[in-house]
């Protein structure tokens, strides 16, 4: 109980800062009731949240709602760390994972506008090691139900908008059934945290691993964006994070995002539970605290709740921030259309609990999953809304047609994440008056 009260008054004093606070990084405060929102119908997030917190469900975690620009909704409740019993703070540093990979994109896409690279280009322009790798196909014996691979050529070169949408025939060693795919990926250290090599190790690595499809064939998640990484170093002649610093990070104000958390700041670093309470397992996050052999620009990622509203704010206003531009409008629409059409399938290996391409209504982008319509997926969304997630179950979407950007924050690597993504966004839009 004690435990409790300290985490219900790190809420309370929170959300009486929250207005000042966010107000100093440059996003004006509103009344949810200015921009068409019910105040009482937002604070079910709070006492949603609360509820699972005091279960043991999650350990903390911060949520910030903007609408038209502005934000309405910001609250703070539970631990940064349950076993220290320290409360969960608005400027405390999450682990982000794959909500990286958007933060990357970005970056890449403004190499683009600079004229340095083409989506069409081939990586091996950039990265000539990746050149004409061959490509691991299952054949299914229907007699015996026996599964082997035959290394065959690829078709065609992958591209920098393959990794952008994930068609490049990478993958990610835990999700892929592909064998010799898997087998390569760890004999290369590429199969579990592959910030331990050094960026011309794991080009190297690549290099000497097949691919699981075909270039522009199969949507399937993968180490992509990690690629993407080491193209933009390439292209940009630096290295990823001092990159991303100085094009996105630094100019954008998020002054606590990079890929790894300076000794300085890790004491506002969040912390998960030692054991998951829906599967029991111990949880087991990535180390931010020392820089890492290479950026990893598919995971590697950490940030704070109110840099991301910043960036996502930023793609909502269509590419400009408080007075400056990042992207052309037409760039970040061009970022949160389809790029699968009907001639890409879609696979998704992925465990449940994560952002499903599979689920119902969704398509990609570049770097972005994108909703096709009102309808069809079971939860609120419109047309047009991007968004992705990260393993700790962080997450943040875009609607551009309700003008909505939603951020949330925790460290809860569980199955069940997305259950507790799809409870804050439905709270969100249920709060909707207009």
């Amino acid at each position: 109980m004690a435990l409790q009260r300290i985490a219900r008054f790190c809420f309370a004093a929170t959300a009486v800062l929250s207005g000042a606070f966010v107000q100093a990084q440059g996003l004006p405060s509103a009344t949810p009731e200015s921009v068409g929102m019910s105040a009482p119908k937002l604070a079910h997030i709070k006492e949603a949240f609360a509820q699972e917190i005091d279960k043991g469900n999650l350990p903390g975690v911060v949520v910030m709602v903007a609408r038209r620009g502005k934000l309405v909704y910001s609250e703070t409740v539970g631990f940064q760390n349950k076993e220290a019993g320290k409360a969960l703070s608005k400027d405390a540093i999450f682990r982000i994972y794959s909500m990286t990979k958007p933060l990357v994109s970005v970056g890449a896409m403004m190499l683009i506008e600079d004229g340095k690279m083409q989506l069409n280009d081939a990586v091996s322009k950039f990265i000539p090691a990746v050149k004409g790798l061959q490509v691991s196909v299952a054949k299914v014996d229907g007699e015996f139900a026996k599964v082997t691979y035959t290394l065959v050529p690829s078709d065609r070169e992958m591209t920098v908008q393959d990794l952008l949408r994930h068609t490049s025939g990478l993958a990610y060693a835990n999700l892929t059934q592909n064998a010799p795919v898997r087998d390569a990926y760890a004999k290369g250290g590429i199969d579990d945290d592959p910030r331990g090599l050094t960026p011309a190790q794991e080009i190297e690595s690549f290099a000497k691993s097949p691919l699981i499809h075909q270039p522009g064939t199969i949507w399937e998640y993968s180490l992509s964006t990690d690629m993407l990484g080491r193209v933009i170093e390439a292209v940009s002649g630096k290295r990823l994070s001092e990159f991303m610093d100085e094009r996105l990070f630094k100019p954008l104000d998020m002054k606590d995002t990079g890929f790894s958390v300076p000794q300085e700041k890790q004491s506002r670093l969040a912390e998960a539970l030692p054991i998951d309470a829906s599967s029991g397992k111990p949880n087991k996050l990535w180390d931010v605290t020392a820089v890492p052999n290479n950026d990893s620009g598919g995971g590697g990622g950490v940030s704070t709740a109110t840099d991301y509203l910043r960036f996502a704010q930023m793609m909502a206003n269509g590419g400009q921030f408080d007075g400056k531009r990042y992207l052309s409008r037409t760039t970040v629409e061009l970022m949160t259309t389809d790029h699968l059409g009907t001639r890409i399938q879609a696979l998704s290996p992925m465990t449940p609990g994560e952002v499903l391409l599979s689920t119902p209504g969704y398509t990609f982008g570049l770097g972005f999953a994108v909703r096709q319509a009102a309808g069809v997926a079971g939860v609120s969304g419109s047309a047009g809304e991007f968004m992705w997630g990260g393993f700790a179950g962080t997450y943040f979407w875009v609607d551009p047609k309700e003008q909505l950007v939603g951020v949330y924050m925790t460290q809860a690597p569980s199955p069940i994440r997305a259950y507790y993504r799809k409870l804050f966004k439905q709270l969100v839009y249920s709060a909707i008056t207009d």
